[in-house]
């Protein structure tokens, strides 16, 4: 298909020149010609070599166009201007190729899952567990198993995690606050997670994380409850140090359901308490020290500390150092920060600390493929876990907040000696999410006349102001199920409602795709609902009404399969159809839809999942007008209507996979 012939084309060339001119150039990039008469794909590079060569553009391009065939999928080559080389595709092979492809008859190899070599990890949402989830956790999510779904779909084997830091600052003060604010004791906790009938448990510790936060502003002296909390907790043992473990259990519990409400699923849990009780730092620690990685300083500000040197040179410490010149590791307190943890996190990755964590089903999702299991990182091992790490490439989904973290691990690596995996070290970072004004004022946020006219309400989980995951699902769902029962997609109760999630999803997840991840998103209901425009709904849609003519068709036309559609077509008679003149619609719809692979797999080398949502809208667009230029069900000529369902099924499927590799479901009607 589209992304094949690309490949083809791209080593032809380089080969060509070789051949004739003795140069060795680069891949070159392709182009797209300003129309289809003129082809399909366009090379700019003779001009490039024009210097080179000591020849204008054109005569270049002339011997290279002479040379440059016989490509699979090409058909001819062509000069166009000054020395672009124009080439043609061969119109029914590529249509027939990708009608067969999604009739799930044929499919490349480079896209079968699991044929790629190595494993990639892709660590995504890691909510601290010491409250309920909100928005901008959702596009950490949203963007991470979108990555996960498109590496997939290349032919990786990938593996989703999910770190719990539960062992860190966050859910030391909610611990705390327990403790120290409520005086509430280990079972009064347990009893408010286990009560049915009392506020759902997250949710408490949202108001009490807030109120911890507002005590310490207020009585600076309360922050020893943290340090001392936080020395429990890492030791691992004491009232304190199980309080942690059953709030971190419960709400981890309470964010899986709510991601899966969003379609989003683990493979494992790595809890942080376990990278300290097995050791994992205190070998990378050891490790770190032995080659002079980190060094401790005996002066100065960061006195007692373990520092690492984050400017290549920087050897000097103490006072001289400069505060941006280092890091702190390990604290004068003993405890270790969190990049320290997480260089061990990521040294395991890579199986590079020489052992390994022990596993425990955590998780069961009833509406997964096979009863699918997240498991947890968790002492005494259960058999049957599958052999998690060992990754070749390792994508961390943090926001833009965290790139200098990042960078530490990163140099961390580098100072070890792991330059291989350095290189393989992928932080996909994006931009914090806040809300539109009217969208905060709807979800019951006070506003302050300035907060109305700014673009944007930031949200702060430590004062309390924000918006919880599961409150903005709900309004999402209860106005979706509105605009179901407007629209009579259906009277029945529970129908209604199965829709009316699966646009509030649609609508969430491509609002969260769609803007590039260093984009500042304001989320808003009614630009996330609307069904017109680039919105997840109208893509839904879409496929609902290509699937509407289908069933429309087979009522009167039993055993209708729109698989076979292309099977008893002559060759000519498509070639003819593919290249009318009066309708050009007709080879630029089915080029769009055999460009999936293609947006794919720049959405993957762009590290923007929000290169396939543009083009899962495009390829809608395109659609619609089809649909409204060509009568499929009343066209008189059954072969003209034979190949136009056919391409209403190519576009039909083609935005399905799309949709599917975005995390949507088609509801089954709209």
């Amino acid at each position: 298909m589209y992304l094949e012939i690309q490949q083809a084309v791209r080593r032809r060339f380089t080969e060509t020149v070789q051949r004739l001119f003795n140069v060795t150039i680069p891949e070159p990039a392709l182009g797209f010609p300003p129309s289809s008469e003129m082809g399909e794909i366009s090379i700019a590079t003779c001009f490039d070599l024009a210097k080179q060569l000591r020849q204008p553009p054109r005569k270049i391009a002339e011997q290279v166009a002479a040379e440059l065939l016989p490509i699979a999928g090409v058909e001819r080559a062509s000069i166009a201007g000054a020395g672009y080389i124009n080439l043609h595709f061969d119109r029914t092979a590529l249509a027939s190729s990708v009608f067969q492809a999604r009739a799930g008859e044929a499919q490349p190899p480079s896209f079968r899952a699991g044929d790629k070599a190595g494993k990639i990890l892709v660590e995504h949402t890691s909510i601290n567990p010491n409250k309920a989830a909100h928005i901008g956790h959702l596009r950490n999510a949203v963007l991470g198993d979108t990555l996960a779904r498109l590496l997939r779909f290349q032919g990786s084997a990938v593996e989703v995690q999910n770190y719990i830091d539960n062992t860190g600052v966050q859910v030391a003060d909610v611990v705390a606050g327990f403790a120290h604010l409520e005086r509430k004791s280990l079972p009064e906790v347990r009893e408010l997670i286990e009560n049915p009938s009392g506020p759902r448990f997250d949710y408490y510790c949202w108001d009490l994380y807030a109120r911890v936060f507002q005590h310490y502003e207020a009585e600076p002296s309360a922050l020893a409850w943290r340090s001392e909390t936080l020395r429990a907790v890492e030791h691992g043992h004491g009232d304190l140090a199980e309080m942690a473990e059953t709030i971190s259990t419960a709400i981890t519990r309470l964010h899986l359901e709510t991601m899966r409400r969003i379609n989003i699923r683990y493979e494992l849990l790595v809890q942080e308490s376990e990278i300290l009780r097995l050791n994992f730092w205190h070998y990378a620690f050891e490790l770190m020290k032995k080659i002079g990685a980190i060094r401790f300083e005996d002066s100065g500000k960061n006195r007692g500390c373990w520092v690492m040197d984050l400017e290549e040179g920087t050897s000097s410490g103490g006072e001289n150092a400069e505060a941006e010149d280092v890091k702190i590791i390990v604290r004068s307190n003993g405890t270790v920060t969190y990049v320290g943890k997480d260089i061990a996190y990521h040294l395991w990755k890579f199986a590079l600390l020489g052992r390994d964590f022990q596993y425990q089903r955590f998780y069961r999702y009833p509406d997964g493929p096979n009863g699918k299991e997240a498991w947890r990182t968790e002492p005494p091992g259960e058999d049957g876990a599958p052999p998690f790490g060992h990754g070749t490439k390792a994508y961390a989904v943090i926001d833009t907040r965290q790139s200098y973290l990042q960078d530490i691990v990163r140099k961390a690596f580098l100072a070890l000696g792991y330059r291989e995996q350095a290189a393989n070290l992928y932080h996909f970072a994006y931009e914090v999410v806040g809300l539109s004004p009217r969208c905060a004022e709807e979800m019951g946020l006070p506003l302050s006349d300035e907060d109305r006219r700014r673009s944007y309400v930031e949200v702060s989980g430590r004062r309390g102001l924000g918006i919880k995951a599961d409150d903005l699902l709900d309004a999402l769902e209860e106005r979706a199920l509105e605009e179901v029962q407007a629209r009579e997609m259906t009277t029945t109760d529970g129908e209604q409602k199965s829709i009316a999630r699966r646009i509030a999803v649609s609508a969430l997840r491509y609002f969260l795709l769609k803007y590039t991840r260093r984009t500042l998103i304001a989320f808003d209901f009614k630009d996330a609902l609307a069904f017109e425009g680039e919105t997840g709904p109208y893509l839904q849609y879409t496929v609902v009404r290509a699937r509407n003519i289908f069933r429309k068709f087979q009522e009167t036309h039993a055993g209708f399969d729109p698989r076979n559609l292309l099977d008893s077509m002559p060759h000519g008679q498509l070639a003819g159809f593919l290249n009318r003149q009066d309708q050009p619609d007709f080879w630029d719809l089915t080029a769009l839809a055999a460009q999936l692979e293609l947006a794919v797999e720049q959405a993957v080398s762009s590290e923007e999942p929000a290169a396939l949502a543009k083009y899962a809208f495009r390829l809608a667009q395109a659609f619609n007008n089809f649909y409204h230029h060509h009568s499929v069900l009343h066209e008189t000529d059954p072969d003209l209507q034979r190949f136009l369902l056919a391409l209403v099924y190519l576009s039909s499927e083609t935005l399905s996979q799309a949709l599917e590799l975005l995390g949507i479901e088609i509801p089954a009607r709209m």
